[in-house]
């Protein structure tokens, strides 16, 4: 979508999406701790799947299921904050700027 600066109608413009970083950046730490927290039961889990391997089985089992519990949650909570990042983005802060005289601006839709 083209959109040109208020201000000195230039068509060097780009969006900052300071909003959606931010979010993303917090939620993705937020979703790890959380799922670190949950690894608990995901390495209980994977030690339950892993007793047909024996003890090494019940080991590698534990750590997989506590690292996949970390890297969904980590997903998860870094998608949600992006989405909501972006949204304050759009509605929020002025997420254009121009590059000719730095105006930062936002859009009504």
């Amino acid at each position: 979508m083209y959109t040109p600066c208020p201000s000195c109608n230039s068509g060097r413009v780009v969006t900052r999406n300071i909003g959606k970083q931010t979010g993303g950046l917090i939620g993705a730490a937020g979703g790890a701790v959380s799922g670190a927290a949950g690894a608990l039961s995901g390495a209980e889990a994977g030690a339950v799947l892993g007793i047909v391997g024996g003890p090494f089985g019940i080991a590698v089992g534990s750590i997989a299921g506590a690292i996949l519990g970390g890297l969904f949650g980590g997903a998860a909570g870094g998608i949600a904050g992006a989405t909501l990042g972006e949204q304050i983005d759009e509605k929020v802060l002025d997420n254009y700027q121009c590059l000719e005289c730095g105006y930062s601006f936002s859009i009504n839709r």
